[in-house]
């Protein structure tokens, strides 16, 4: 018993010290939709789209923007990275297969799409951690107030903006700042 509390005070020690040291997006692991590893460094010189989804949600057609707008910029460096998560309203109620079955089969998605994880509460996953903490940032203090809201991030990994859930990807300043980023 002694030793499973302290095995229990030592993780957490070590994952709050680890919290602390994220200095950008590419500094996080994370977990496909397939169940693989991917090291978000992979996408440096990349510009991301971090976008927290749901499939039972009144935004959910903004899957066919987000492929859209992938399909245009994809060559210029443009990367959509996708979170499932079922922090509202229990939108996402899915496994991961079941995810990406109706993401293929009702928008064709084929950007990047990532294990379910949990975008606020307790459970927040460390990413959305830092990247609604200007505190890890250095760039915004934010919630996510529901599903589809839109990380923007630069080639360096580092915050740029939040778009609000509602907000179209082919809102003309979204999509101005957006394309601003990949000339640079």
């Amino acid at each position: 018993m002694i030793n499973l509390l302290f095995t229990l005070v030592f993780s957490i020690f070590i994952f709050a010290v680890n919290a602390a040291d994220y200095n950008s997006v590419h500094d996080f692991a994370m977990e496909n939709i397939y169940g693989e590893p991917v090291k978000l460094v992979d996408y440096k010189g990349k510009v991301l789209l971090i976008v927290n989804t749901a499939s039972k949600c009144g935004l959910t057609p903004q899957y066919e923007e987000l492929e859209k707008l992938y399909q245009e910029y994809k060559d210029q460096g443009l990367m959509i990275l996708g979170f499932p998560a079922n922090n509202f309203m229990n939108q996402e109620p899915g496994t991961d297969e079941e995810i990406l079955k109706f993401c293929k089969e009702n928008y064709g998605v084929s950007f990047d799409m990532f294990s379910k994880i949990s975008v606020k509460g307790k459970d927040t996953h460390p990413l959305y951690e830092y990247l609604t903490s200007k505190e890890q940032n250095g760039v915004l203090d934010t919630k996510v107030s529901w599903n589809f809201q839109k990380f923007l991030v630069d080639k360096e990994g580092k915050v740029i903006t939040t778009f609000s859930p509602k907000t179209s990807v082919y809102d003309a300043e979204a999509l101005s700042k957006i394309k601003k980023h990949l000339e640079e």
